[in-house]
């Protein structure tokens, strides 16, 4: 607890100096991999510790979620089910992919107070924990994707090279996002709550049951909402299309503010997360 609450004092360190650190940390916890990626599959296990089925619970679910919302959605809108049930799973994957780094990232430090207080250990392994237990949800869950393309015979070829890289850039953001909303909600705890809430709303603004030409009116409407271009990002290359150059710009212009401005927060208040916790 020392190295937490002594680093970055006020009064004691400079601006420079806890920009220093606070980069330290993030880098320092990169490289700790062998730590989070252990927390995090744990934290996994733990889940579905008493079921037969253990994380496989994880596919059935999203699979039975995906197969029914496609039918009535499909049906509701007079899609073509080979079309829309395909565009359904891969944008309800990426999703949950999303949502649940959000979610989390509000828990990051909150969920691991008494390791923050325990463990000599960098602040954001606690941030990459979240996130490595994300991508093996994710990675249970494009399961369902896979299963979906290919009965309707949706094959992405090369283009699924752009989907790694965009989930890659997914969790790249997820990172930043856990020190900043982690931070956040370690002082303020009635914020975990209220960013469900929004999340929530986004679901049904963002176009995961439905598609954006449906829409053809609301087009700025759209391109102002960053969830829909992050899982545009993913899933059109899984559909065998290549992202946007908006939706591209749009990506680097949340990923590099969103770095600077969680850095900065970062290098200032994370002296104080002991505390917090």
């Amino acid at each position: 607890m020392r190295e937490h609450v002594g680093t970055g004092a006020p009064g004691g360190i400079a601006a420079g100096s806890q920009w220093q650190r606070a980069l330290g940390d993030v880098v320092a916890g990169a490289a700790r991999f062998s730590l989070w990626s252990l927390l995090g599959s744990k934290e996994i296990r733990q889940r579905y510790r008493r079921s037969r089925l253990g994380p496989l619970w994880v596919t059935l679910s999203m699979g039975v979620t995906v197969g029914a919302l496609g039918f009535v959605y499909g049906a509701l809108f007079g899609q073509p089910l080979e079309a829309y049930l395909p565009f359904l799973a891969a944008g309800f994957v990426v999703w949950g992919l999303i949502s649940g780094l959000v979610l989390d990232g509000t828990k990051a430090f909150t969920d691991s107070d008494g390791m923050i207080l325990q463990l000599a250990a960098p602040l954001s392994v606690h941030v990459y924990r979240v996130v490595w237990s994300n991508l093996l949800i994710f990675a249970h869950n494009i399961v369902v994707f896979l299963i979906v393309a290919a009965w309707f015979g949706v094959l992405p070829g090369w283009h699924v090279l752009y989907a790694v890289a965009g989930v890659a850039i997914v969790l790249l953001n997820g990172v930043w996002l856990g020190l900043f909303l982690g931070t956040v909600c370690a002082r303020f705890r009635d914020v975990p709550q209220i960013v469900a809430s929004v999340v929530q709303i986004l679901f049904f603004i963002t176009p995961i049951l439905w598609r954006p030409e449906m829409l053809p009116d609301r087009a700025l409407f759209l391109g102002l909402n960053p969830f829909y271009h992050f899982v545009e990002l993913v899933r059109a290359p899984l559909l065998g299309g290549v992202p946007e150059a908006t939706t591209l710009a749009v990506v680097a212009l949340v990923t590099l503010g969103g770095w600077l401005v969680t850095l900065m927060a970062f290098a200032r208040y994370r002296w104080r997360i002991a505390y917090w916790v």
